[in-house]
């Protein structure tokens, strides 16, 4: 056993044995040990989330997750239906909410934004996601209970999501080669703690990476050395190993994994993109929500495809224009509705009213100018594609590239 004055400032004794360590935190700290910890997993309607809950009841069986679904009252018809398609899946049912439920307006949605005086919600004041997603979840799906949150974010996304600044919730990232949160990766490299992630290296790991692993460690983050590069080292030389030491390093928080044995996805080491998740849901039978599916449009004799990017209100101001439209010409009814709210000075875009878009000209200019970024992008995907294969030597593979688009 190695004896640690780290951290807590206090002596702490490690040990390979997991519940023996956390016997003695319990010990030393005056910890209590608390009954379940809840794993939850929200199905916002978009595909993300519903591959989430097809990855996790597949590949970790034994996690007992719970499923919910925040309704904003606005949703597209294809939400429900694929809710319906994931509890055929999951054969179990998804917990179904609403926020302001004793109100006396017909929805959520309106409730909210009569409080707000009108004020339709942007970029720079969500107040939609706040009101009608996250405060459901935080005070009625989990109150004051510890709780996990599985996200669905990809590995090829750069962002974060949701991280709850309640101590009880804890988001995990089951998709991404790093799971943990940036507020644990924070606490993990914090330069203060690198000699007690080097003791529980020294102690858990077994094989021939331990001297790369504490070397790393040990090194300092620093405007030369940032922590996001120290966190691509580490799981670069090996995703399981760095994650079995930060499970260990959350036995000294008060996060809800802290008060877990074990978890099985400290050895996942799947990192999931955009295809993987059309493919899993394609594959389960579940099926891709249609407002993903393509349509063909045309216009000056030019041929273009448009689909909805995203899942949510149908009238979400993060849609492109290109999506209004696709709103427009598929589901008129519900583009009227969104037209409704555009009053008293209010409106879903900054820079253009619903009334304009959707002028004749107009639309044809936006599908104009989406046929040519698309194609921009294709021909940009095709270039870095080349590019890379070209750099490693893979000549089979440009010359097949070569032969399929030129």
């Amino acid at each position: 056993m190695k004896v640690i004055n780290e951290y807590f400032k206090v002596k702490w004794v490690i040990t390979s044995n997991y519940q023996y360590a956390n016997h003695l935190i319990v010990k030393i700290f005056g910890r209590k040990m608390v009954g379940k910890v809840n794993h939850l997993l929200g199905i916002s309607g978009g595909k993300d989330s519903a591959a989430l809950a097809i990855y996790l009841h597949d590949k970790y069986p034994t996690l007992p997750v719970e499923y919910y679904f925040c309704d904003t009252g606005k949703e597209l018809d294809d939400t429900y239906i694929l809710i319906e398609n994931i509890e055929s899946y999951l054969g179990k049912k998804i917990l179904k909410m609403q926020a302001a439920e004793e109100s006396h307006l017909e929805n959520p949605f309106d409730h909210f934004l009569s409080l707000y005086g009108g004020y339709l919600p942007s970029a720079q004041a969500r107040w939609c996601t706040k009101k009608l997603k996250l405060e459901p979840f935080e005070n009625v799906v989990v109150k004051d209970d510890l709780s996990i949150s599985y996200v669905g974010i990809r590995n090829d996304e750069n962002r974060e999501g949701y991280i709850s600044k309640k101590e009880n919730i804890q988001s995990i990232f089951p998709f991404r080669k790093n799971i943990w949160s940036e507020d644990v990766i924070r606490s993990v490299l914090n330069n203060s703690n690198k000699h007690l992630l080097a003791e529980i290296a020294l102690d858990t790991l077994k094989n021939g990476s331990i001297d790369i692993f504490t070397d790393l460690i040990l090194k300092d983050v620093s405007e030369y050395y940032p922590q996001k590069r120290k966190l691509n080292d580490l799981l670069t030389v090996g995703i399981k190993e760095f994650n079995n030491i930060v499970f260990i390093y959350l036995k000294t928080t008060n996060l809800p994994l802290s008060y877990e044995d074990v978890f099985p996805l400290v050895n996942n080491e799947d990192g999931l993109n955009r295809n993987d998740i059309f493919d899993l849901l394609e594959k389960s039978g579940v099926g891709v929500p249609a407002y993903y599916k393509k349509v063909e449009f045309e216009v000056d004799e030019q041929k273009g495809y448009y689909s909805r990017s995203r899942s949510g209100c149908y009238f979400c101001f993060f849609q492109q224009k290109i999506e209004w439209v696709w709103l427009y010409e598929q589901h008129r009814k519900l583009f009227n509705k969104s037209l409704e709210y555009e009053k008293d000075g209010f409106a879903w875009m900054s820079d253009e009213k619903l009334t304009d878009l959707i002028k004749s000209e107009r639309i044809r200019q936006i599908k104009l100018d989406y046929i040519k970024k698309q194609r921009n992008k294709h021909k940009n995907n095709l270039l870095n594609f080349l590019l890379t294969h070209l750099l490693k030597q893979k000549v089979s593979d440009v010359k097949r590239v070569l032969f399929n688009y030129l």
